[in-house]
């Protein structure tokens, strides 16, 4: 499906990021498996593709400053001649009310969430051109569609986002290059885990479809989005959220 296809996934050393990594891999890509801090994790994701028959490599990059992203990829393009499919999934949150939200806490999750994913579609966009092919995918999150309490950094990045990706896709559309965004809700990760059990009930509460959403259920999203058949699929926001929003 991606045989000679190049993928470059931020924040893919756990969670959502691992799963789309590990989906692309598996499916014949050259994943480059972006990390900021979790090095152990990120090789851990490489040496699992690898052992799987795939091609991976890790790369150490702050999403956050375009000097950091413009240098891995120009480091994956020296390495590989293209990049075919950038997934822009790096992500932070620093949750708290607006009352008590510190300033610095709204621009560390603007500048990983929003302006990373900026970054990285600035720094393909001359690659994919030159190519006139791509595909860009960037995470978004329901609560950039509807709001949350407690998050209004998060929602405020996420929801940027989706005009970046609307902007983005109206710009690129006509080098056959594609940019859409998935909306995961709330899903089964390491973050959600650990959440008591009252607020996990909560959350089902909300969901029409009654259960948490599965990595793989992102990945599929992710997958579809990044392949040649969805070549006419462009400026979209995917929601995959068991009906949490509509």
């Amino acid at each position: 499906m991606f045989k000679d296809k190049v993928a470059v996934v931020t924040g893919a050393a756990r969670g959502i990021g691992k799963g789309i990594a590990l989906r692309l891999a598996k499916n014949g890509a050259k994943v480059v498996v972006n990390y900021a801090g979790s090095e152990a994790a990120a090789n851990e994701v490489v040496e699992t593709i690898k052992a799987e028959g795939g091609e991976a490599y890790a790369y150490k990059c702050n999403v956050a400053s375009y000097t950091e992203v413009e240098a891995m990829m120009a480091d994956v393009v020296e390495k590989y001649g293209r990049i075919d499919i950038l997934v822009n999934n790096a992500g932070i949150t620093k949750d708290n009310l607006i009352l008590k939200m510190t300033e610095q806490d709204f621009e560390d999750v603007i500048d990983v969430n929003l302006k990373g994913a900026f970054n990285g579609i600035k720094a393909v966009t001359k690659q994919m051109m030159k190519q006139r092919y791509g595909r860009i995918i960037n995470l978004s999150s329901v609560v950039g569609a509807m709001g949350n309490a407690g998050q209004a950094n998060y929602c405020a990045s996420k929801g940027g986002v989706i005009g970046l990706t609307m902007s983005a896709a109206r710009e690129l559309a006509a080098r056959n290059i594609t940019v859409n965004a998935v909306a995961p809700g709330f899903i089964d990760t390491d973050m959600t885990k650990v959440l008591p059990d009252n607020v996990k009930e909560g959350l089902l509460a909300q969901i029409p479809a009654k259960k948490l959403g599965d990595v793989a259920d992102i990945a599929n999203a992710v997958e579809f989005l990044a392949k040649d058949d969805s070549s006419y699929i462009t400026g979209q926001v995917i929601h995959v959220n068991g009906g949490l929003y509509m």
